[in-house]
């Protein structure tokens, strides 16, 4: 990760658009702060795509959108990258962010950027038309950076996903880990999983209700992974719930879109977390005497 940082700063100096590629469902959570100081001390304009729109609750996509289009430098766009008819839009927008460039003479340079496992390299092969970058289901395909005329005035620059070293906040964590853009083995699946069945059960009661076919009142997201045992049958060695097994149906039902059209996070529920990041904790030592 420390050599791709380095190396998309140098490339910065080169290029005329970033498009941060962005899961829809954690769009904020999942913006690596290094790309946006990169581009900004380069003064580098950004379309934002939100991918995986097919998988995110589409009224909270809107409001995702609109709160990045008054950024200044910042365009938005929701899609899903695997459709040729959505990311064949893309080069056009960019072209409004770069007036001059987009010629054969001035080439209009491209870096597609993000963090592992939203849809880079997905969205490189489908403008390509063919299987130029590697992708797969696991974070950090791309190991180097890969250039490629897309015609002969436009150059993309697809990236390794870039990490930041400490992730502040522990919720953006686990919602990262929860849209797999987080390996398995930097995280404990149980404890994801209670962490989205908390969301899905506040946010979303009836899509749970719906999957699951179980009463959810009074429930939490611990209980719903043991009602999800229970239900389906998952034990080990025929004694206790196997609630690992649990964990990762809800998982994957989340991240394959078989509970529904889900977002961990909206920009009202990004700014109260924020808010509450910043009140301090109560120290006792401090109390007044």
């Amino acid at each position: 990760m420390t050599s791709a940082r380095k190396k998309a700063a140098e490339t910065m100096a080169r290029i005329d658009v970033v498009i941060e590629v962005l899961d829809a469902r954690v769009p904020e959570a999942g913006s690596n702060p290094l790309i946006r100081e990169l581009r900004l001390h380069r003064q580098r304009p950004c379309l934002k795509v939100l991918n995986k729109t097919d998988l995110a609750d589409p009224a909270v996509t809107q409001a995702w959108l609109d709160h990045f289009n008054k950024q200044e430098g910042v365009q938005a766009v929701a899609l899903s990258c695997k459709k040729a008819g959505d990311a064949v839009k893309i080069p056009k927008l960019c072209l409004p962010l770069a007036p001059h460039r987009g010629t054969t003479l001035k080439p209009l340079r491209i870096m597609i950027m993000g963090i592992p496992n939203v849809g880079k390299s997905t969205l490189m092969n489908t403008l390509l038309k063919r299987r130029a970058a590697k992708v797969g289901d696991e974070p950090a395909i791309t190991k180097s950076q890969q250039s490629f005329d897309l015609n002969d005035h436009t150059t993309l620059i697809d990236t390794p996903g870039l990490m930041w070293p400490k992730i502040e906040h522990e919720s953006d964590g686990m919602m990262l880990a929860a849209s797999h853009s987080i390996g398995r083995n930097a995280i404990i699946d149980e404890e994801v999983a209670a962490f989205l069945g908390d969301i899905l059960l506040e946010r979303y009661p009836a899509l749970v209700q719906q999957r699951y076919k179980c009463d959810i009142t009074d429930m939490d997201g611990v209980g719903l992974i043991e009602a999800i045992a229970q239900l389906r049958g998952f034990r080990i060695r025929g004694k206790e719930f196997d609630l690992e097994k649990a964990a990762m149906t809800l998982l994957q039902d989340f991240r394959t879109g078989a509970l529904g059209r889900v977002s961990l996070e909206t920009p009202s529920t990004r700014v109260a977390m924020l808010q509450q990041a910043s009140v301090p904790a109560y120290n006792p030592a401090h109390r007044d005497s």
